[in-house]
């Protein structure tokens, strides 16, 4: 099923069509969803394979000799091949499912345990998520490495560059960083990044949570060696991710979870592991959920990724400049180039204070730390209030935005 616009010239507002729960009113308003960098809104397509699975094809994968197994773990790994193209991977064998970003980011800090040692470090940034700095604070905490920061240059959001040599060169032995940072907008020069890691022997992971499905994403052309995103970010089922692994270091790696599919052979004493992806999809995997994903990816390829990319940060640059006038305003990132997203604060109120006040119109924001607190501790602020977006939001929705973010400043000031 393709979506209702001519590829070649995305009709936006046409779109939001595709997407059943964007035709409801909240609080007796239509609705706007602007917390798309939380999780974004599943096109009809998206569902409907998703009850097609269930309906026609539910059966475990791998092994099963019966027909409907059979229709599953085609499905199941046509995902897979479907993820590798998305992403211009070498190999299907580079695509590890997992349950999204954090999942994968997870199992590269645990399986990296027996590969560092102290006096060895793990270089990331001031703008990390969370999910991209506790697990290698654990895997710091394991090994006895050091943890080291490429820093934030303030509101604007850019990372600060000038000293990054000198860091690779105090025996980094992982750089983990975001393409695109979740609070500020920024988005990075990852390939430049990859390349200085690789240059100091430094393995490089991108945190692509925010980028693989608002803007064309090459695995190859980056030059990293890990990169993990989620589906539900973009257009797909909660639930799954994907980990894109450089083949040499998934063979090198050891198992991340064990239990069924994962092994080669089990014996009472011991076991060997199946070959890669496998050796890290212990159990039943969420195969609805990479039948979900395939469906997902096609959608958002039959609109193009470049005019998505486009059309997102034209958005989040819009709104930048016209809040940018709300009296008592402070706001984060760049004001030229961004991601689709837009993070501030305003004088007088809360974060979810202003959330609250966008609500009773119909407009669904996200407000707090969004899991960057050390980020917002060096800024000086505890929570700010985020609008994201995405291809089926409009301008008339920024508008929208506008005036209640002016109503809010009045109402709060």
């Amino acid at each position: 099923m393709k979506p209702s616009i001519d590829a070649s010239a995305p009709d936006w507002a046409a779109l939001r069509d595709d997407f059943p729960i964007l035709g409801q009113s909240v609080h007796g308003h239509p609705l706007v969803y602007f917390d798309n960098g939380a999780t974004t809104q599943k096109p009809r397509v998206v569902i409907e394979s998703l009850v097609h699975y269930y309906e026609h094809d539910n059966a475990n994968v791998h092994r099963g000799v019966h027909e409907l197994s059979f229709r599953a773990t085609t499905a199941y790994e046509a995902a897979r091949t479907r993820v590798a193209e998305f992403i211009h991977a070498a190999s299907s064998d580079e695509i590890v499912f997992t349950r999204g970003t954090t999942e994968g980011l997870n199992l590269i800090a645990y399986t990296f345990t027996s590969r560092l040692k102290p006096g060895d470090a793990i270089l990331v940034t001031e703008m990390e998520h969370h999910s991209n700095l506790v697990p290698w604070q654990l895997l710091a905490k394991r090994t006895g490495a050091r943890l080291l920061f490429v820093p934030v240059t303030g509101d604007d959001g850019l990372l600060d560059l000038s000293g990054i040599e000198g860091l690779l060169a105090q025996n980094v032995k992982l750089f983990a960083f975001p393409q695109v940072s979740n609070t500020l907008g920024t988005i990075n020069p990852a390939q430049e990044l990859c390349a200085r890691a690789r240059a100091h022997g430094a393995v490089s992971v991108v945190d692509a949570a925010q980028s693989a499905g608002h803007m064309p994403v090459d695995v190859q052309a980056l030059g990293c060696d890990f990169l993990a995103f989620s589906g539900h970010k973009m257009a797909g089922p909660t639930g799954i991710g994907v980990l894109y692994g450089r083949l040499k270091l998934l063979e090198e790696m050891d198992p991340f979870q064990s239990g069924g599919d994962m092994i080669a052979s089990v014996q009472y004493d011991h076991s060997t592991w199946n070959k890669v992806p496998h050796k890290f999809e212990a159990g039943t995997p969420h195969i609805a959920g990479a039948v979900g994903l395939h469906a997902a990816l096609d959608y958002l390829d039959a609109i193009g990724r470049p005019a998505i990319a486009a059309h997102d940060s034209q958005l989040a640059r819009d709104a930048y400049a016209r809040l940018a006038e709300v009296p008592g305003i402070r706001l984060f990132g760049p004001s030229g180039e961004r991601g689709g997203l837009v993070c501030f604060g305003l004088a007088g109120a809360h974060a979810h204070d202003v959330v609250t006040f966008a609500d009773q119109e119909g407009i669904a924001l996200r407000g707090g730390h969004h899991c960057t607190q050390p980020l917002w501790h060096k800024l000086g602020i505890a929570a700010t209030t985020r609008a994201s977006f995405y291809l089926y939001n409009t301008p008339a929705e920024v508008d929208r935005l506008i005036g209640v973010i002016h109503r809010a400043a009045k109402f709060f000031g």
